[in-house]
């Protein structure tokens, strides 16, 4: 560290995720904020000298801006977290989701480049790759995936669609990735641990964050004797004890149930659940969580913290709430 608390750099931060890890960051008083004044947020001297000046820079990027970010660090132990998906499976990077297995936590406090889960990853992971690693779901089983994401989820372009002058011409729903090529399957593929591309189908609602994302099994394509109660145990085992996910006891007549997308907006939290009735053959796998908080800025947040040996959530005791900013000199 260069000082008494270390020093991070926002890069991106008039973007829905740099907007947001800024007021996560806000009122912390182990950590000093390093910006680069508004007017000159877009000049290549300014972010070049701002990315090698701090302990550790959150790219809130585009995917191109991102890899011509990174170009920029020369100094050798500045520490990256990129929020976007340039380098989610690229080598030397490390996956930024710390429910991945037990060691995935102290992996990204000794890594030097961490890439953040993209928000669908986030949910479909967590699910699938504890049941593959248990050996419930083989890994050449054709998976589907539905998701229902917050127009947040599109960045500026949904905000503007759904909060612009002409919010009253938007769309309600969107179904998209229609191509079967969406950006994230390839993570998803990776890190489930999926020997095959799954089918995802993502969408998006008229409401501003959160997600919930379902996958359908059969357990007739399973292997013979996995229950419902199996993958259940399975999903619980491996997330026993992770204070960012809850496991939600096996539904077995849900039938009068609804699942909002938005229940645990504004948190970092991330909510499992398995779906059967009595003797079906069926399962729903879903997952619930904020697009925003786990799926974007409160993952960047959270590695943030095993990065810098921080604690989690810790806050400033100022009355004004407000961070320690510095401009590079």
């Amino acid at each position: 560290m260069q000082g008494m608390k270390p020093l991070v750099y926002i890069d991106g931060h008039q973007g829905t995720t740099g907007q947001r890890v800024n007021q996560l960051l806000a009122g912390r008083d182990d950590l000093e904020l390093l910006q680069v004044p508004l007017a000159l947020r877009k000049s290549t001297a300014q972010r070049a000298e701002a990315l090698n000046a701090c302990d550790l820079a959150i790219l809130c990027l585009p995917d191109a801006a991102a890899r011509e970010a990174v170009a920029l660090v020369h100094r050798p132990d500045v520490r990256i977290i990129d929020a976007s998906s340039a380098h989610r499976t690229a080598s030397g990077w490390v996956y930024g989701l710390p429910e991945l297995d037990r060691a995935q936590p102290a992996r990204i406090a000794a890594a030097l480049r961490v890439s953040n889960p993209g928000c669908y990853p986030t949910g479909a992971v967590t699910l699938l790759r504890p049941l593959v690693l248990a050996g419930l779901l083989a890994p050449d089983h054709p998976v589907t995936i539905h998701a229902v994401s917050g127009y947040s989820g599109r960045g500026r372009a949904g905000l503007d669609e759904h909060e612009g002058p002409q919010a009253d011409q938007a769309r309600p729903f969107q179904l998209y990735g229609l191509g079967l090529d969406h950006k994230h399957v390839p993570e998803i593929r990776q890190y489930a641990g999926l020997a095959h591309a799954p089918i995802f189908v993502p969408a998006y609602g008229h409401y501003r964050q959160g997600i919930v994302l379902s996958i359908a099994l059969h357990l007739r394509l399973l292997r013979a004797g996995v229950t419902a109660a199996c993958l259940h145990a399975a999903l619980r085992d491996h997330h026993d004890g992770q204070a960012l996910v809850e496991v939600q006891p096996l539904a077995e007549d849900a039938g009068a149930e609804r699942l909002d997308p938005r229940a645990l907006n504004g948190t970092n939290r991330l909510s499992l659940a398995v779906y059967t009735r009595p003797q079906s053959d069926q399962v729903l796998l879903v997952a619930v969580f904020d697009n925003l908080g786990k799926g974007a800025a409160g993952a960047a947040v959270q590695n943030m913290e095993l990065m810098l040996g921080l604690e989690a959530g810790s806050q400033a005791n100022s009355p004004a709430g407000t961070p320690a900013v510095r401009f590079p000199p």
